[in-house]
Formats: structure tokens, C-alpha cells, sequence
């Protein structure tokens, strides 16, 4: 399955609800979702956790578009849009977590 990460893990829990909930797959962190990504935040030490059951991906042009591209955690893919729409082609199931 592929759960699609929104918001901010320093403002909303759905990063947290997600690594709670969902038992694998891929994580794909978008918009303001992209700090999780980053390292030197609140969440690292539980993002780096989560990286051994869940395959972690970070949009590429909205890391770039908050000047956080190049603080990208070891390990987490980035990808464009068309590797967005490839990774919801890839998988059956997609789950938006709010």
C-alpha cells in the first residue's frame, strides 16, 4: 500500500497515526510532510525507525521548495512527479493520511 503524508509531523500527527497503524509499505511524503525527511528534526529518531518496515519517499520539488533538498535523511528516495505517479501506479492501494 501506498500512504500519501500531507502534513507537518511538528504540527499534525498523521505521520505518527500512519507509523502506528499501517503495517508496511511505502510512505510518501508530500508538501509540508517533507520536514520528516529532513535530518535534525523532533521526528528523526522515529522516522529512522520506521525505515526498516516502511520504504520512505520524499517529493523531490517540494523538499526544494522549503530549501530542505540537500538535508535529506540517509536512506529516504526522492522523486519527482512523474515518480509520484509511478509509485500510485505501483501500488494497488493508496491511502491518504490527513
Amino acid at each position: 500500500m501506498l500512504h500519501i503524508i500531507n502534513k507537518s509531523p511538528l504540527e499534525r500527527n498523521s505521520l505518527a497515526a500512519c507509523l502506528r497503524i499501517a503495517g508496511d509499505g511505502t510512505i510518501l511524503l508530500i508538501e509540508d510532510a517533507v520536514y520528516a525527511a529532513t535530518r535534525g528534526t523532533a521526528v528523526e529518531a522515529q522516522v529512522r525507525a520506521a525505515m526498516g518496515r516502511f520504504r520512505i519517499v520524499a517529493l523531490q520539488p517540494d523538499l526544494d521548495a522549503r530549501a530542505m533538498g540537500d538535508r535529506v535523511i540517509e536512506g529516504i528516495a526522492t522523486v519527482d512527479y512523474a515518480g509520484f505517479v509511478d509509485l500510485v501506479a505501483e501500488h494497488s492501494a493508496c491511502q491518504s493520511w490527513l
